[in-house]
């Protein structure tokens, strides 16, 4: 009886690792086999804001602005904005005095970048400022010289949001770096490039997207959640707009280095994440199947997968587990999840050309799938939200 039961629970366990490994690996086949090109640029030359919020950001902001400094793209054909938004240090005067536009918020109840956001577009649209299309980058990030010249072509050639490829900049630094850009070469490169194939929505990243202004006049700026990315995008998707994928240029963050200064990062995204999925998720799942809307089923099946630590320690422990009941057909099945899972990630890192050091970071994985299940699990039995926190992102660094 107690091994009758045992058998089932493992059964159905990899039955539901077997759909998630399956449906990554579908995606990773079209990626394999999706363009990665840009589509020509046109004549027209749109007017893009640049809009940054930004908390506390003196060390960084810098690097950013020089980035933008170096853009392929007329100067006089975009606005640089920064909100400086309750910050106590020099985020603003440096912003200043590298000619970006800045505006100063002081809102100590209201602190979280989508309300920065709302707060900067409502000063642009005060002032009368006009603009084809606005893009919306973190301050601890660099991007490619080729960024609006790609989204202005996107834009020509149809799209109404783009998501540009989200990497790491500092994927050398140590470890949980490393894996940070494997994660994302997964997550934010082959999932997307798949989707772009097959025709679904590729999902916004929260860094390096671009939204024409018919798509935020129309929906305006109203996401205040821990995943305020998500939740636009599947605000996005139930009103039939697809997000486009541009993986011809990028946007590269600061990680943090140790997982210490990790820890209140991830939890804030898993948090905000579990948010939608009980808020949105059923819904939306409801409203693809009774549409048959391949696009909407997709996004919320994206929100239902977990970060890729806890597939793998489920799928290791099924293996561990099936040995002792004598169930070695499903002990296969887990091991083969287990390498289906592997060649996804490694997929990812092979298609962005990723450095060395995010393979040999592989290595400390163990460790960090630990880590990453606790977190996540706390996550899971937490519904507070947050404050924004600026998270320290290099060795020494604190939070402010």
């Amino acid at each position: 009886m107690i091994f009758g039961v045992a058998w089932a629970v493992m059964a159905i366990l990899t039955a539901a690792l077997s759909f998630l490994t399956v449906y990554l690996l579908v995606l990773t086949i079209a990626a394999i086999f999706a363009r990665t090109s840009g589509p020509a640029a046109g004549c027209a030359q749109r007017r893009f804001a640049i809009l940054i919020p930004a908390h506390n950001e003196e060390a960084l902001i810098g690097r950013l602005l020089a980035s933008v400094k170096q853009l392929h793209y007329p100067a006089e054909r975009y606005d640089v904005c920064v909100v400086a938004d309750n910050c106590d240090d020099s985020t603003a005067d440096i912003a200043r005095s590298m000619g970006a536009a800045v505006w100063e918020r002081t809102d100590t109840r209201d602190r979280a970048k989508g309300f920065a956001l709302r707060w900067l577009l409502e000063q642009l649209r005060c002032e009368g400022k006009q603009y084809d299309a606005f893009v919306v980058l973190d301050a601890d990030s660099t991007i490619a010289a080729n960024f609006l010249t790609c989204m202005n072509a996107r834009l020509e050639h149809g799209s109404q949001v783009v998501q540009a490829y989200y990497s790491v900049t500092n994927a050398t630094d140590s470890a949980v770096t490393g894996l940070r850009y494997a994660a994302l070469a997964a997550i934010h490169y082959v999932r997307p490039l798949g989707r772009s194939l097959l025709g679904l929505s590729c999902g916004l990243k929260g860094n390096g997207m671009c939204f024409s202004t018919a798509v935020v006049e129309r929906f305006g700026w109203n996401w205040f959640t821990l995943a305020e990315d998500v939740e636009f995008h599947l605000a996005l998707v139930r009103a039939g707009i697809r997000v486009d994928f541009a993986p011809e240029t990028s946007v590269q963050a600061e990680m943090p280095v140790t997982l210490a200064q990790a820890a209140s990062q991830n939890a804030r995204w898993e948090q905000g994440r579990l948010q939608l999925v009980r808020q949105y998720v059923p819904g939306l799942l409801l409203s693809g199947i009774r549409s048959a809307d391949t696009v909407q089923l997709d996004a919320a099946v994206e929100q239902l997968i977990p970060p890729l630590s806890l597939p793998f320690a489920l799928a290791a422990a099924c293996v561990l587990a099936c040995l002792p009941i004598g169930a070695i057909e499903l002990a296969i099945v887990a091991l083969l999840n287990l390498v289906g899972q592997m060649a996804y990630l490694l997929t990812g890192l092979v298609l962005v050309g990723a450095p060395r050091g995010a393979y040999t970071a592989l290595g400390a994985a163990p460790v960090y799938i630990l880590w990453k299940i606790g977190l996540y699990a706390r996550a899971m039995l937490s519904n507070r939200a947050g404050a924004w926190v600026r998270t320290a992102r290099v060795v020494g660094d604190v939070q402010r």
